[in-house]
């Protein structure tokens, strides 16, 4: 079967679209781009030659290492042009700068006014955004500028806090949060100890953020479940990176991040760098279309994803993104068996005895991955120990080094100084 990036989208005048920006943006970096100029010699590249998506696998890829390494080559404009400057959370390696300009800060509120959108926004609902603007965070920054040119009400309260986001919801009576899918269950949680009525309340639904709540089939996971079992809510799945400056955002289908393809030219790639099929797992690898300050030309996320095409119910014919099923560099191979960070979350989220979690990843003393579970458990007994044991060995079929701690020791773990959101897994493996 011949691999073409073409199977991305079956609209002509789309892909017309993006091979019209597709040659801007190579004149753009041949001009500006210290690191695409070089790269470009040094690979022989010939950009006149190409002129259509399936010519893009002639190009060399971008790496997250060629942006650690040579952060400021990446700039395509003088500082003075240069508004806002905000960072990666340095999940995988040390923080990237990505400096925006004032047409980049344009095109983030017109991607999140897409994203909006698509799930179900309009200039009546009211958003309550449990996630920090500070710590050079784009995606809050994005967040807030769509919600604006969507014309809807803003609440900036920020991250944690369950009783001040229940004082608020009851007070302003938002009717949309924004939020990391693990606290909305601590949400859920504060209102039944403190006698909330949860879906009396205003909220109706919630634009996840950082987490799955979804398997790669679409259906909710185990924490998408428990989160819609305690709440009537509509759940709405998104996934972006501060590199891609685009966010994939699910309809009311829920089938799906949809591509935006005006702002992004979407590739999944094998370990040769070639395209997958629909369907097939490949490494998310993105070109940004109109970025001013530092576009991307073929850049590996390091995620790893599927990707369909069918034409969704609600209407749009966008290609659509699964779920992450686990980034590249996380992988664990632990006592022979394969494992992902997203998949051990879902299942320590189904324990009825966890309350809880961290993961850890190192090296021990022959170089072999090792977990750690940092566990907060529903009680500190022996009966509770065996069945959380006796679980995990069912399940894994292999037994991780488990450490019993409390909410307040866990709280400090996950929150560690400067995190933007909880942190669930560390990886202390030597590279």
């Amino acid at each position: 079967m011949e691999h073409t990036a073409q199977t991305y989208q079956a609209d002509a005048s789309v892909t017309a679209m993006q091979e019209q920006k597709l040659q801007q943006l190579l004149m753009y970096l041949q001009t500006h781009s210290p690191f695409y100029k070089e790269l470009f010699a040094k690979n022989n590249v010939q950009i006149s030659s190409i002129k259509t998506i399936k010519d893009l696998v002639a190009l060399p890829v971008t790496t997250k290492e060629d942006l650690q390494q040579r952060n400021n080559d990446f700039l395509c404009v003088g500082k003075n042009k240069i508004i806002e400057y905000s960072s990666t959370s340095g999940t995988l390696g040390s923080p990237v700068t990505i400096a925006l300009t004032e047409n980049d800060l344009q095109r983030l509120a017109i991607n999140e006014y897409g994203s909006f959108l698509c799930a179900d926004g309009s200039a009546n609902d009211i958003y309550q955004l449990m996630l920090t603007l500070d710590r050079q965070f784009m995606a809050g920054m994005a967040y807030y500028s769509g919600i604006r040119k969507l014309g809807a009400g803003i609440i900036r309260l920020g991250p944690g806090v369950p009783s001040m986001q229940w004082e608020t919801i009851l007070r302003i009576k938002p009717t949309a949060i924004v939020a990391v899918p693990s606290f909305i269950l601590k949400l859920i949680e504060y209102a039944a100890d403190h006698r909330i009525n949860i879906n009396d309340s205003s909220v109706k639904k919630a634009i996840c953020i950082g987490e799955n709540i979804r398997n790669t089939d679409f259906s909710l996971n185990t924490l998408g479940k428990k989160i819609t079992q305690a709440w009537n809510i509509h759940l709405y799945s998104t996934y972006a990176s501060t590199e891609m400056q685009t966010a994939f955002t699910e309809c009311k289908e829920g089938r799906g991040g949809h591509l935006q393809p005006e702002l992004l030219i979407l590739e999944l790639l094998d370990e040769n760098n070639m395209p997958v099929s629909a369907g097939e797992p490949g490494e998310v690898t993105i070109t940004t279309l109109g970025v001013e300050g530092m576009p991307l030309l073929r850049y590996k996320t390091g995620d790893i994803c599927f990707y369909n095409t069918d034409k969704c119910s609600c209407g749009r014919n966008s290609v659509r993104l699964s779920p992450i099923v686990g980034r590249k560099k996380q992988m664990i191979k632990y006592k022979g068996t394969t494992l992902y960070p997203p998949a051990l979350f879902d299942l320590l989220n189904e324990m009825e005895e966890i309350k809880d979690f961290v993961a850890e990843v190192y090296s021990n003393e022959i170089g072999m991955d090792e977990v750690l579970l940092h566990i907060v458990p529903v009680n500190h007994s022996e009966e509770c120990d065996r069945k959380i044991r006796a679980y995990l060995q069912a399940r894994l079929r292999v037994s991780p080094h488990v450490k019993y701690i409390s909410a307040e020791e866990l709280q400090k773990i996950q929150f560690q100084e400067a995190s933007r959101k909880p942190v669930k897994f560390i990886d202390k493996r030597i590279q």
